[in-house]
């Protein structure tokens, strides 16, 4: 080893970069082939990704025509670029953050511009060293207020990015149009270059395979349910030991799919903001209760907070619990996940089909039946000769669930409201539940 050191060594620098040049082209194709493999993964788990890039760029040809049509050009000229430039910044991946940037982009760009024109007209009341002073200042309060307006909540959420236009379009007018005569034309010429390059953005991404953001948010928020049942029919069985036909022993995904659902605020709100812009959905329309989405989502993170103290309580299992008392409280605690499993699941099932449900008042039903018998259970119980030690995670574990039954009842609740407001398909069930455990 001294030797092969003692070697390398001695190589000079220019043997160094010699064997540095000779192994480069491995590495890149290395690097290549990792890159592509990342690309074809990244396609293989969300095929929509794939489609709304070749949507970007059929809206950025369409716009090239500015360019390559004479007629186009010689009635926009340079302007064209601007609707390049506002499909490279409008087009988004779902339906709603386009629509929500395109509007937002028009009628900030046509309020500024007329509001910059108005600015104009007045400092031309005022000889040259007046009308600077005049736009200076009225600059100065129309940029502060707007910028004020920006951190209002509601205001922010769903008009910031036409608030910012607002002001760079105004302060580009403003400041064009001092000086200069022809500035009129040229703002009306970037006017409809602007729009036509909204319009085209936001037909291209409702009618060549649409992603609406409203179909996103109510397939999270169900899915957010249904791991939430998982984990709670999957519970019992994992904490009392107990096997069942159908369920994998090695598989413990269940265990921690609700964690996603903790950190799901941001995502659900900002959804729920851009899904407001899509008036034309089939589905949805004007005025679809979003808010109501949110509270389910809300109550949902509620009820995911108390699986993660459940989830805790797994590792207890080696210290051993008193064989009866195990025995009492087995039957009960299942009872209750099982139920309110079946519950959870039954909502995201009904919230993806868009209808309602009656089996899942069955399952509450059943659900208060086994907290108040698991209730009694541990009202009952003696612990004179026990080890406390051994008891408590159990009966900690028995009145987690007893906490989760009023959460499991909020969230049946504000599904109802949901399919109330939402006007949610009605559906008789026909096959009574089981009511097996």
């Amino acid at each position: 080893m001294d030797i092969a050191s003692s070697k390398f060594e001695n190589v000079g620098p220019f043997t160094r970069a010699w064997e540095w040049l000779k192994a480069l082209p491995v590495k890149l194709w290395a690097m290549a082939v990792e890159f592509a493999n990342k690309m074809k993964k990244l396609g293989q788990d969300d095929p929509r990704k794939i489609v709304h890039s070749l949507k970007v760029g059929v809206a950025i040809t369409l716009v090239s025509l500015f360019y390559y049509v004479r007629p186009l050009f010689d009635r926009f000229g340079e302007n064209g670029i601007w609707a390049v430039l506002t499909v490279v910044l409008v087009f988004e991946f779902s339906v709603g953050a386009t629509l929500g940037k395109g509007l937002n982009r028009m009628l900030a760009t046509l309020s500024a511009g007329a509001l910059a024109v108005g600015v104009d007209r007045v400092a031309t009341l005022f000889d040259r060293t007046g009308q600077a002073i005049v736009i200076g200042i009225l600059i100065f309060i129309i940029v502060a207020t707007v910028t004020f307006m920006r951190f209002f909540p509601a205001l922010k959420a769903r008009y910031d990015y036409g608030l910012s236009i607002f002001i760079m379009t105004f302060c580009l007018v403003s400041v064009s149009s001092y000086g200069d005569d022809e500035f009129l034309e040229m703002a009306c010429e970037r006017l409809y270059t602007i729009i036509i390059g909204s319009f085209i953005a936001i037909i291209v991404c409702i009618c060549v395979c649409p992603v609406w953001i409203g179909e996103t948010l109510q397939n999270q928020i169900a899915n957010n349910l249904e791991k939430l049942g998982n984990f709670l029919e999957g519970f019992g069985r994992e904490y009392f030991r107990l096997p069942e036909e159908g369920h994998s022993t090695d598989d413990k995904s269940f265990l921690y799919g609700y964690k996603s659902v903790l950190t799901s605020k941001d995502k659900e709100e900002t959804m729920a903001n851009l899904a407001r812009w899509e008036l034309w959905h089939y589905r949805f329309g004007f005025r679809h209760p979003w808010n109501r989405y949110l509270k389910v989502g809300t109550l949902t993170r509620q009820c995911a907070y108390k699986l993660e103290d459940l989830n805790s309580y797994l590792k207890y299992f080696e210290i051993q619990t008193p064989t009866e008392f195990r025995r009492e409280m087995q039957e009960p605690c299942i009872k209750i996940c099982s139920e309110s499993g079946k519950a959870l699941k039954e909502l995201a099932s009904a919230i993806k089909k868009i209808r309602q449900s009656t089996s899942v008042n069955f399952h509450v039903a059943n659900l208060k039946i086994a907290a108040e018998n698991l209730k009694s259970l541990l009202n009952t119980s003696t612990f004179e000769n026990a080890n406390l030690r051994e008891i408590i995670p159990t009966a900690a574990v028995g009145l987690i669930l007893i906490d989760i039954v009023p959460c499991t009842e909020k969230i049946v609740e504000a599904f109802q409201e949901l399919a109330s407001r939402a006007r949610f398909e009605r559906m008789d069930d026909r096959v009574s539940p089981s009511n097996d455990v």
